[in-house]
């Protein structure tokens, strides 16, 4: 396995050149075997990717290789039986996936959900009860661990006591963003994360589309939480479309920049995002025995505070709209507020603006 690590490391050569000379000559200690000239008479590679692979040869692939169990990285090439089934038949599958944790399970019903980086307080709280309460129904997770709604999915995932894998755009011994440091570990102990990148591998800008086809691609449905109307994860639904999927949009505010995207999708015929309950109905994916389904708005509430809540949403209300919707003194709504605050059912977002979690 050492050397067909090698043959996944080479940079400059594509992963459909990588298996054409894999097929051609076997394995991939043949090629690493083989002599600069036997490289021009295979007549499959250009001049400078037989040069790429020349250049390969000079690093030490068994010092390389030794490594990867040293950081507690898994290796999967696509021959490997363990490589996922759903990357197989996709356009440019990878050549090989390095591994943290655990590979989702082929049998199981997967989501990714997916969205904006600088997302809104709605979109946050949106993408945690998706992620938490899609997990203990006993969907897996998928996402790529991006600040925003990516994070936020993944970690109401693994709130939920679910599996959760997230595909990077680096390599999985690298942490991108580093405010997701938490995140990334948790992953490894319960759930996954993997890439096609080579450990070390910095997070470029062109390594993320790339990994949008991967998220796709391991995901029964995509679900786009929150998204401009250019974005990546606009690339993911029609990367998921591609491929036969199903894309669902949650709607949102008609004025926000952040919903455009969404409601473009629903416009040209994505489904929409009602709740988890209604999703897991539509896709009949059946509750986990036992599971249970966290919901924080049916706490029992006294009659004051309930009425403030009401008037609570995920779009932030000042105070002082509060207690004109609420018929209450300034005073009494901020009373009743930091008891709803402490009961875990609403939160201040900035000074006396507030929204319902």
């Amino acid at each position: 396995m050492m050397y067909e690590y090698w043959l996944a490391s080479v940079h400059g050569v594509s992963a459909a050149k990588k298996k054409a000379l894999r097929e051609r000559l076997r394995c991939a200690e043949e090629i690493y075997n083989i002599e600069e000239k036997g490289l021009y008479e295979l007549d499959v590679l250009t001049e400078k990717e037989i040069q790429a692979i020349l250049e390969a040869k000079k690093k030490d692939c068994r010092k390389e290789y030794a490594r990867l169990a040293e950081q507690g990285i898994g290796f999967v090439p696509y021959f490997d039986d363990g490589y996922p089934r759903r990357l197989k038949d996709i356009q440019n599958p990878p050549y090989a996936l390095y591994v943290k944790g655990r590979l989702p399970e082929e049998e199981r019903f997967s989501a990714a959900i997916v969205g904006a980086r600088r997302c809104t307080h709605y979109g946050e709280e949106m993408a945690l009860r998706y992620g938490e309460q899609l997990a203990g129904a006993g969907v897996q997770v998928i996402s790529g661990m991006a600040r925003g709604i990516d994070g936020a999915g993944q970690r109401g995932a693994l709130n939920g006591g679910g599996f959760s894998c997230g595909v990077l755009g680096s390599g999985v011994d690298i942490c991108y963003p580093r405010e997701n440091f938490g995140l990334y570990m948790d992953l490894q102990k319960e759930g996954g994360l993997l890439s096609e990148q080579v450990p070390g591998t910095k997070p470029l800008p062109g390594h993320f589309p790339a990994r949008n086809r991967i998220i796709s691609a391991l995901s029964d449905v995509v679900l786009v939480i929150e998204a401009k109307e250019k974005s990546g994860s606009l690339i993911t639904a029609d990367m998921a479309l591609e491929q036969g999927k199903d894309v669902y949009a949650l709607p949102g505010p008609a004025m926000s920049p952040l919903s455009r995207g969404c409601h473009r999708l629903i416009q040209q015929g994505a489904g929409i995002l009602i709740s988890p309950e209604d999703l897991l109905d539509e896709v009949n994916v059946q509750k986990k025995k036992g599971a249970q389904i966290n919901n924080k708005n049916e706490k029992v509430l006294e009659s004051t505070e309930n009425l403030v809540y009401s008037c609570l949403g995920f779009i932030p209300k000042g105070v002082d709209c509060l207690s004109k919707e609420t018929d209450l003194s300034v005073r009494e709504v901020l009373e009743q507020l930091i008891t709803l605050e402490l009961q875990g059912v609403a939160k201040e977002i900035s000074k006396n603006y507030y929204i319902r979690i």
